[in-house]
């Protein structure tokens, strides 16, 4: 496990329990609160994995980190794309998108190119 791996089941959990609360109705699904599930949850994880990837040293996860780490950041932005009324199942990874949040410097430019919510015609997810 690497000095990481609390912060990332911490984050599994959290983002496991908002998924939860959006897919029943108990959390909000408006577009205002979109931002919400990226800044406090999805830029997050990406953040970890980007922190870990850079500053001189390269910090190995263990397969289990790196799936959870995955895991929350896509449970993140599925509730991200609810608040669109978008049923979106995510499977991205966390490199792509830390790929992208370095390029956009944005985490809401980073969530919209990579699940093409809300629709912009010629975003990255589509080629």
């Amino acid at each position: 496990m690497s000095r990481y791996g609390s912060r990332i089941a911490a984050l599994e959990r959290h983002a496991e329990r908002d998924r939860r609360a959006v897919e029943a109705g108990r959390a909000p699904t408006d577009p205002d609160d979109a931002t919400t599930y990226l800044r406090a949850g999805a830029g997050q994880a990406i953040w970890l994995y980007v922190e870990a990837r850079t500053g001189g040293r390269l910090v190995p996860f263990a397969r289990a980190e790196l799936e959870a780490l995955e895991a929350a950041m896509n449970r993140w932005l599925e509730c991200y794309a609810r608040c669109y009324g978008v049923d979106l199942k995510a499977a991205f990874t966390v490199r792509e998108a830390a790929e992208l949040l370095l390029e956009t410097r944005n985490i809401v430019d980073t969530a919209a190119l990579l699940t093409c919510v809300p629709d912009r015609p010629h975003s990255h997810a589509n080629g």
